[in-house]
């Protein structure tokens, strides 16, 4: 394996793949938390009531967390990583434990978070569409990043690698 860090521009393809497979992980589990939401009999479409969307994240969270926390420890990697040639390691380029990996994930929500409080604090305003780009926040962090690493990765400290 190469110890070069990969490309940012072949770190965003394997980004969106993984974001195409993630979409698919949270069809499937949103499917299975179907029941939740009420009878099947309902007439038209319902929103869940809060319980039940509450279950619903955090069974998806939990599905994301297994997923990729299995895919990046151990040496694995997602069918992204694969695809595009790249591997997760820690910054000494060891292969990364579950802790890491764990904080990897948690650390991947940031962005996704922040973007989620401003919505809620800017919305009343009238301004909840200029929460969107703090969605991005972790992958934009790789531009003013000395080491061009995505800001997940800097806190969990590894970085993505090329892999031969």
């Amino acid at each position: 394996m190469s110890r070069a860090g990969a490309s940012l521009a072949r770190r965003l393809a394997a980004l969106a793949y993984d974001a195409l497979l993630l979409s698919a992980l949270i069809t499937v589990v949103g499917f299975l938390t179907l029941p939740l939401s009420g009878p099947a009999s309902a007439p038209s479409l319902r929103v869940p009531v809060l319980p039940a969307r509450i279950v619903s994240f955090a069974l998806v969270f939990a599905a994301g967390a297994l997923y990729f926390g299995w895919s990046w420890t151990s040496g694995r990697r997602t069918l992204a990583m694969k695809t595009w040639r790249i591997a997760l390691v820690r910054a000494d380029g060891e292969p990364v434990t579950g802790k890491i990996a764990l904080t990897r994930y948690f650390a991947g929500w940031i962005g996704p978070a922040a973007a989620l409080v401003a919505y809620v604090a800017l919305r009343p305003v009238g301004l909840g569409a200029l929460a969107l780009p703090l969605v991005g926040i972790n992958f934009l962090w790789a531009l003013v990043d000395p080491e061009r690493r995505f800001l997940h990765d800097r806190i969990a400290g590894t970085r993505i690698v090329d892999r031969a």
